[in-house]
Order: structure tokens, then sequence, then C-alpha cells
């Protein structure tokens, strides 16, 4: 969803070298180098899962910037202390990396459109605040 709208606008191509979605986790070792003993520690819906996700994508394509998107759109899933709505997003850039944590409601649908919009919330101040 987030590629979808990136690549909207025209000339994105300029600027946008690609993406991954990795659903499972085997992708997000196997792609990305996501470290298996982290997933399985901390979950594949969490902060240091989110952060490696973004670190690896930067690899992958050899970006200034990568944004990874790692939560539970539902409508199952969700645990009491990983509920329906939480979404982790990394981001990496040459100064560094951190991650954000979201606490969406809705259905599913609603979740998927509310990280995307946020995480282009995300990029636009990153680039905002390096350019």
């Amino acid at each position: 969803m987030l590629g979808s709208i990136i690549t909207s606008f025209p000339g994105s191509s300029v600027y946008f070298l690609g993406g991954v979605v990795s659903y499972s986790n085997s992708a997000k070792e196997n792609i990305l180098g996501v470290s298996k003993e982290v997933m399985m520690e901390k979950g594949a819906v969490s902060r240091e899962v989110a952060v490696e996700m973004a670190e690896g994508v930067r690899r992958l394509f050899g970006s200034d910037v990568s944004l990874s998107i790692t939560g539970i759109a539902g409508p199952g899933g969700g645990t009491a202390e990983k509920p329906v709505g939480l979404v982790w997003m990394g981001i990496s850039w040459k100064g560094g990396t951190a991650a954000m944590r979201f606490d969406f409601t809705g259905d599913r649908d609603a979740v998927r459109k509310n990280s995307t919009d946020a995480a282009v919330r995300v990029i636009a101040d990153l680039v905002e605040t390096l350019i």
C-alpha cells in the first residue's frame, strides 16, 4: 500500500528504488537479514524487528532512507500484550535508525490505511529534516 502511494506521483522513480513485502518471518530473515533469534525473542511485531527490517531494506537497495512497517492489522492475531492495531515502524538513514510505535483502532482496512498515512508523514518529516 505504501509503495503504491509513493509511486502514484509522476517521476517517483527518481527517489523510490523499490520495496519488499516480507510478510513471513522467513522472508524477513532471508531477504532483509532480520535475526531469527530477535524474532523468536521479541516477536515479528516489535521495535527491534522494525529497526532490523528498515536497516535491511536500506542495505538491499543502497538507499539513503528506508522505512519498515510491521504490525497486527487483524481481525485476528492480537494478544493482550500486542493487540490488533499495534504497528511498529522502523526508519533507517545514513545518520542512524529509529522506531515508532503506533496503536491504531478500527478494522483491518483502517489499520492498514492509518499505517500508510503515518509512514508517509514519517518519511516526509525525516526528509524535511535532512534537507
